[in-house]
């Protein structure tokens, strides 16, 4: 039979004077300090976000509900989880019950917002059969959902716990941001994987998003960790596959299209067209051709 990793350590020489596992032990056991530190258990936050996305909208929701009072009982179960995770970090934060309240009274513009960024990518997209599909199916409304409730619990000053939320949808969805990020309604995202939105960012009204699309800083400092990093996209802008905006002064104005694979670091006027010119070159023979310089 084989041997526990203790007693196959300690036979017949003994316990090693210093065990690298007993000392790994000892720093795990201080993690949280004698305060407690900072607990929020992620596998206990995920149950809560998929609840509440699944009350929000039963569309796609294993349980269903008979009656608005079933709906407001679920919700009031969920208000209740909240207050229970929001304790551990109650000494960071006001009262976890007046936090908690305070999200859910601002619930209902949350779903209305909600509502509004479905409907307009249904409009946009002509793959779209119906709004339920957008809700159900789009890895991008259910990246903005999130994200709007991240962000309320932002504006709330509870920490840690916009960041688990957004990370989460971020494993599900490949569409990447921060809470931080200021997005106004409806915002529009098609397909979305490889999405980065940054912590300072500001999207306005009716902006649309298609994958690969990096919203980020110029390298800065640490020291100007509170300082605006990244871009600020103006109201009616469509933004191209793997484009890249960079900056914290960088501002994409109005009604302005930004083409595929663009890199942006400086503003850009309102009702413009960035875009990268492709060449193309007909070989007229082996002999004559030049293959670009590349190793993959």
């Amino acid at each position: 039979m084989a041997l526990p990793l203790r007693s196959i350590a300690t036979t017949k020489v003994g316990r090693a004077p210093s065990d690298p596992l007993d000392g790994l032990a000892k720093r795990l056991h201080n993690v949280l300090g004698k305060d407690g530190g900072t607990r929020l258990a992620k596998a206990r936050v995920a149950a809560w976000i998929r609840t509440l996305i699944d009350t929000l909208f039963p569309q796609g929701a294993e349980q269903t509900y008979a009656t608005a009072g079933e709906v407001r009982d679920a919700l009031d179960a969920s208000a209740a989880e909240l207050r229970a995770l929001l304790r551990p970090l109650e000494d960071q934060i006001e009262d976890p019950a007046s936090i908690a309240a305070a999200f859910f009274q601002s619930l209902p513009e949350i779903h209305r917002q909600l509502m509004i960024d479905a409907t307009a990518i249904e409009r946009g997209d002509p793959a779209a059969e119906s709004v339920d599909e957008v809700i159900v199916a789009y890895p991008g409304f259910l990246a903005i959902a999130v994200h709007r409730i991240a962000h309320r619990f932002r504006e709330l000053g509870v920490p840690i716990l916009p960041r688990v939320l957004t990370e989460w949808a971020h494993e599900r969805t490949g569409i990447d941001i921060h809470p931080g990020a200021t997005i106004s309604y409806p915002f529009i995202i098609d397909h979305g994987t490889g999405i980065v939105i940054g912590e300072t960012a500001v999207i306005g009204t009716n902006v649309k998003l298609y994958q690969g699309v990096t919203l980020g800083a110029l390298s800065v400092a640490k020291s100007l960790a509170s300082t605006r990093r990244h871009p600020t996209i103006e109201n009616d802008v469509v933004i191209y596959a793997n484009a890249t905006i960079l900056g914290g002064e960088t501002v994409i104005g109005r009604g302005s299209v930004v083409g595929g694979n663009t890199w942006i670091t400086a503003s850009i006027p309102a009702n413009s067209i960035v875009y990268q010119r492709s060449e193309v070159h007909v070989r007229q023979g082996r002999e004559d051709f030049e293959a670009p310089d590349f190793v993959i």
